[in-house]
């Protein structure tokens, strides 16, 4: 059976930052408070001229130039944001249009935060049933800066702007890597369900008309995360005979350092090795994942042959978990 793998990763951070003591000086918090509570040091805005789109086409140059393969190999495109451009047409055929890639059929998905872990399933499942598809481009990003209340302290802290990129490949077209190679994505889980309200905007298309602004209801988002990635994790471990000493890296989506700390702790996993950008992105909802992946590459702590797992939990709820050996 064909089988898909991670070929490079790319990312782009948008050059402004916003510490906490700037955000201090707009609404009524510190530096110490959202420390202590998220973990954030300080997020990237995306400049005014800036759209969704430009920030994923950085991100897939970098993914595609250290692939080293040109654009008219990528076959498929999909852009998971809950922030495009454009109601239609999609991020991912805008994006599709600027980087000139002819070959590819694009679209988008929107699972929120677990958006990235819902495209890579996707990717990966269209690679293994249309063997066309030698090249997949996938990529998280979000200008989370937009939709913003930025007279809400509790949710203004949380949120940054960035996207990040991977090139997935076919085993069927590499020769270097045999379809029985150990190398690859082994395995994936998506669920969603209920909790609508906890996490959601104030408007929308055909309700309000615009997008609106991002409402939380903090307590019970912190439970319901800590609890199914959890569980997500466990459910992942079980399914493939693995116990959590087995893993080299959790990446996990770039939300709360609390929330992650509350996840390691219940499945005693060191935090040495978690992936962690949180405190330099804050939450880039689909863009985490693929930013917090690329950052740990870069850095030389996921190495080829490293047993990884992504896992992430959004808005709806979304949640999931993608396994992988890099």
């Amino acid at each position: 059976m064909n089988k898909s793998f991670i070929l490079s990763t790319g990312s782009y951070l948008p050059k402004k930052t916003l510490s906490n003591d700037e955000i201090a000086l707009m609404v009524e918090t510190s530096d110490e408070w959202i420390r202590q509570r998220t973990g954030i040091t300080q997020r990237h805005i995306a400049d005014e001229g800036e759209l969704t789109s430009d920030l994923a086409v950085n991100a897939a140059r970098n993914a595609i130039e250290k692939a080293q393969i040109s654009v008219d190999e990528v076959g498929l495109i999909i852009v998971a944001t809950t922030t495009p451009d454009k109601t239609f047409p999609s991020c991912a055929a805008i994006v599709q249009n600027k980087l000139k890639c002819k070959n590819a059929f694009a679209f988008d998905v929107q699972a929120a935060c677990s958006g990235f872990i819902y495209a890579v399933t996707v990717a990966d499942s269209l690679i293994k049933a249309n063997k066309r598809i030698k090249y997949a481009l996938v990529i998280g990003a979000e200008i989370m800066s937009r939709i913003v209340d930025w007279k809400d302290r509790s949710t203004c802290v949380l949120f940054g702007d960035g996207a990040g990129a991977v090139i997935m490949k076919s085993a069927a077209h590499c020769s270097e890597i045999a379809e029985n190679s150990l190398r690859g994505i082994i395995s994936t889980n998506l669920y969603s369900g209920s909790n609508i309200d906890i996490l959601c905007t104030s408007g929308g298309v055909s309700s309000t008309g615009n997008s609106g602004k991002i409402c939380m209801n903090g307590r019970e988002v912190f439970k319901h995360a800590v609890e199914k990635l959890t569980a997500s994790i466990e459910e992942t471990l079980r399914c493939n005979n693995l116990k959590i000493a087995n893993i080299d890296w959790l990446i996990p989506h770039q939300a709360n350092i609390r929330i992650i700390e509350a996840v390691v702790k219940k499945l005693d996993f060191p935090m040495e090795k978690v992936a962690n950008t949180v405190d330099q992105h804050a939450n880039t909802s689909a863009a985490s994942i693929p930013l917090a992946l690329d950052y740990a590459i870069q850095e030389s702590k996921i190495k080829p042959g490293s047993l990884g797992l992504l896992i992430a939990i959004g808005a709806g709820l979304t949640w999931g978990s993608v396994l992988l050996r890099y």
